[in-house]
């Protein structure tokens, strides 16, 4: 007979669980959610930089952190990880599904193994693991989880084909999510930030872009995790960051001006 059966009191360790905890928006929510003492599941693929933050958040919070490696790009991984947290018996009150990248090219590039591992990674491992942790939310009666997403998701462009329209997938989930668990104490946003200073565009190769672009398009990291936790926790479906882009995004959704904001590609 387990434990639990001997003593039903016994409550599991509750945390807030956030996938590309490693750097970026990732990282930001880790240290925004320890500051509120949640307990943290920290995934993603590189273990050094997990372990690195997990100490400095142990010794500046004094909360528990945990650590799991997983590459969200395989199809297997949103079980391995639901299995761990399982297994240990971590209950899971928070979700931030964050882990992302900028992608291939769905035109140019012409390599189909590169463009599965994308779309595993921005679109099927989020809905894994909503699929396989929201249900217990619900019967639990309190849950909260963040689909980072983006405002490339709120407008078409030309381009690559594949960042803004994964990214739009996430906002028609969370909104759905949204409707379907409404009243169970479970809220579910999609955050759509424009614009951040992060790791990505490094990481991404996109630094020259960056450095050619206006300084007031740009937030900090803080500022999208703060505006994120509080749509959540008030239950917006969709969290859109920045005051910039919350006066620009009534614009893009118009039915009168969305023809016009189609954003083309110049000629090469």
């Amino acid at each position: 007979m387990s434990s639990d059966a001997i003593n039903p009191s016994v409550e599991k360790p509750r945390f807030a669980l956030i996938t590309g905890a490693s750097a970026g928006l990732g990282a930001e929510f880790a240290r925004q959610l320890a500051a509120m003492g949640k307990s943290l599941i920290l995934v993603a693929r590189r273990r050094d930089r997990l372990e690195a933050l997990a100490e400095r958040l142990r010794k500046e919070h004094g909360i528990q952190v945990e650590i799991v490696t997983a590459d969200l790009s395989l199809a297997t991984a949103a079980e391995e990880i639901a299995t761990v947290c399982a297994s240990e018996r971590w209950q899971v009150d928070w979700l931030i599904n964050n882990a992302g990248i900028a992608g291939p090219d769905l035109l140019k590039d012409r390599d189909w193994q590169m463009q599965q591992p994308f779309f595993q990674l921005m679109m099927l491992s989020v809905a894994d693991l909503c699929h396989r942790l929201i249900p217990d939310m619900v019967d639990r009666g309190y849950g909260r989880v963040i689909n980072v997403a983006s405002v490339a998701a709120r407008v078409p462009r030309s381009g690559g084909c594949n960042y803004g329209p994964a990214k739009a997938y996430l906002v028609a989930l969370s909104e759905e999510l949204h409707l379907t668990v409404s009243g169970s104490g479970v809220n579910v946003s999609a955050l759509c930030p424009g614009f951040t200073h992060t790791d990505f565009h490094e990481t991404a190769g996109l630094m020259e872009m960056k450095n050619k672009m206006a300084k007031w398009l740009w937030y900090d990291a803080d500022v999208v995790v703060k505006d994120a936790i509080n749509g959540v926790q008030s239950g917006k479906p969709v969290v859109v960051s920045g005051r910039l882009y919350r006066w620009l995004d009534p614009i893009f959704q118009s039915v009168w001006t969305r023809r016009f904001l189609r954003i083309r590609a110049r000629p090469e």
